[in-house]
């Protein structure tokens, strides 16, 4: 990317590095509210970071559409599927990773039968699609329009096709059932307790507005350049998104994990603030150095460094050692990772959550060591 837009690459590095903090506590039963995802309802800084992720994949979209304008519809559709069909399989394999476990004494194979079939990477691929398809034949104009027809849609079928009385509940979200039609019960996420995929085909919808709106901010800050219009107008766009969704909650609530049209307009508002001022700072400042370079480099693998941050902990599992035996005789098992935290990281506080945190950001360090060699040798895994 252009020196001139290294803010985007910072705000990209920053949701990176965010995801990687939130996905990787110590423990998932001690960790600060903050780290936390909403309950339901409500938004909380980590429910933040998907969003913020969708935004920043359009901005990056307004950089190289213009290429695929020149470069004709032939090119436009093998680059966009090939990129799509990439993501997904990997988010796919990932969920399958590391293709065998641990039963009991014994390594078993890992049946395709229950391994989740949607998640982040595939929902970044379907939003990248759609988004780029609407982008290139619809062009501003026509995305625009098609973006306020699709939150407004989603309302009046999560209001009309919901259980009435109670249309945005876990129980009464009318998705879960198509969901479960089209991927099947052992395909689908449970982690709510019961069968619900918060990256679903249904809550995708509203997801895909949140690419293009990042498609839009990346392309106007193009168009206007480095000028006080371009930064005052795009905290006025954020003001009125944030302020807009926030008013639509009352009706229809912001709500991370059916992907709501009102989350859709708060979340981008406040990465649009939070884009324009960090182009502030760096862009018309000139206040750049250690920190904006620690999440540079985030920002210059994402995907790579997202997938390695999932995947290491899973492989490592596979290769453990008795940690100590119970009264009862029975072996504990620990690897690497669990190891750290039960042995370093969890000792240093009484409150369990220090700890938990503190194990969070060796990750983040850990993990960013990796990106850091990589930009060192000028490696960048593309897909």
């Amino acid at each position: 990317m252009n020196q001139r837009y290294y803010s985007l690459d910072v705000f990209r590095g920053a949701t990176v590095a965010l995801m990687i903090l939130v996905n990787n506590p110590g423990s998932w039963s001690h960790i600060y509210a903050p780290l936390e995802h909403a309950t339901w309802h409500g938004c909380t800084p980590t429910d933040l970071v998907f969003p913020f992720f969708l935004f920043a994949v359009g901005n990056a979209m307004a950089f190289v559409m213009p290429r695929f304008e020149q470069a004709g519809p032939a090119v436009f559709w093998k680059k966009v599927i090939k990129r799509t069909v990439l993501i997904f399989a990997i988010g796919l394999l990932l969920n399958w990773s590391p293709f065998v476990r641990w039963d009991g004494e014994h390594i078993a194979g890992k049946p395709w039968a229950n391994v989740r079939i949607f998640g982040v990477l595939q929902r970044i691929a379907l939003c990248y699609f759609f988004a780029s398809v609407i982008v290139y034949y619809a062009k501003a104009k026509g995305a625009f329009v098609i973006s306020a027809v699709l939150l407004l849609a989603y309302w009046f079928i999560c209001l009309v096709a919901g259980a009435p009385g109670d249309p945005y509940s876990l129980s009464g979200w009318f998705g879960t059932p198509v969901d479960l039609k089209i991927i099947g019960l052992t395909h689908i996420y449970k982690g709510e307790g019961v069968p619900f995929d918060p990256e679903g085909p249904m809550s995708t919808m509203a997801a895909v507005v949140q690419v293009i709106f990042g498609f839009f901010v990346g392309q106007y800050v193009q168009q206007k350049g480095k000028t006080y219009e371009m930064l005052s107008n795009l905290f006025v766009a954020g003001l009125v998104l944030f302020f807009t969704g926030y008013c639509w909650d009352m009706v229809f609530p912001v709500n991370k994990k059916i992907w709501t049209s009102s989350y859709v307009l708060y979340t981008t508002g406040l990465a649009i603030m939070i884009l324009g001022t960090l182009i502030y700072l760096i862009e018309f400042k000139g206040k750049k150095g250690k920190w904006s370079r620690f999440f540079d480099v985030f920002g210059k693998n994402p995907l790579f460094i997202f997938v390695l941050s999932g995947f290491l902990p899973r492989l490592t599992a596979m290769f453990r050692w008795v940690d100590h035996v119970t009264p009862e005789g029975k072996k504990v098992y620990t690897s690497f990772f669990p190891w750290f935290y039960e042995h370093v990281c969890k000792n240093i506080a009484t409150d369990l959550r220090i700890g938990s945190l503190f194990y969070a950001l060796c990750m983040i360090t850990f993990f960013w060591l990796i990106v850091y060699i990589l930009d060192k040798k000028k490696i960048y895994v593309k897909v």
